[in-house]
């Protein structure tokens, strides 16, 4: 018998493992959160799938995503990200998970929870949705536009509600796989 998948999964091992183990499930780690959105924000204009195989290259290229570390990047250290083939080499693309380090950091020491303040946009659980095909699926929704402006507002970037609403997906907040999916009640 044949695994039921959502629709938008590929036959790529890569894809399907990452469908099957990572995605929807829900992630609480503050560090684990920001390397993921950005991670996302890295997709734009992309396919997942591109960023997903690049994944281990943006983990050595960006301290594993420690987000001290990367707040400290000066513009020696861009230009080495710029000529590493293992990553998107869009300046905008590597300045912002910069960019979004600084702002993290800076929320973190003013003694703020980044895992509870994301967490906060769909209430603090998971949020179940019953999409019966994948073209039911928004691309964004009125919870992720409102994270996507507090982002900003915080002085994130390539944080659009989009994309916002890819990183809820994928972390967990909201269970977007559709129901013929053998992953939707494992949510």
């Amino acid at each position: 018998m044949d695994i039921q998948r959502c629709q938008w999964v590929s036959e790529d091992p890569q894809y399907q493992d990452y469908h099957d183990k990572v995605w929807g499930r829900p992630v609480y780690d503050s560090q684990e959160l920001f390397a993921k959105l950005c991670l996302d924000g890295q997709q734009a204009g992309l396919s997942w799938l591109t960023i997903l195989k690049k994944q281990a290259n943006y983990e050595a290229a960006f301290a594993q995503f420690d987000p001290a570390k990367i707040a400290l990047f000066d513009e020696a250290k861009i230009e080495s990200l710029m000529q590493d083939t293992g990553i998107v080499r869009n300046r905008l693309k590597v300045n912002s998970i910069i960019k979004n380090a600084r702002a993290y950091m800076a929320f973190i020491n003013e003694g703020h929870n980044f895992s509870d303040f994301l967490w906060s946009f769909v209430g603090g659980e998971v949020k179940f949705n019953a999409f019966v095909h994948g073209s039911e699926i928004p691309a964004q929704t009125k919870e992720s536009l409102a994270m996507s402006k507090a982002l900003k507002k915080l002085g994130f970037n390539f944080v659009g509600p989009t994309i916002c609403y890819a990183f809820m997906q994928a972390v967990g907040m909201v269970n977007d796989h559709t129901l013929d999916c053998f992953c939707y009640s494992e949510g």
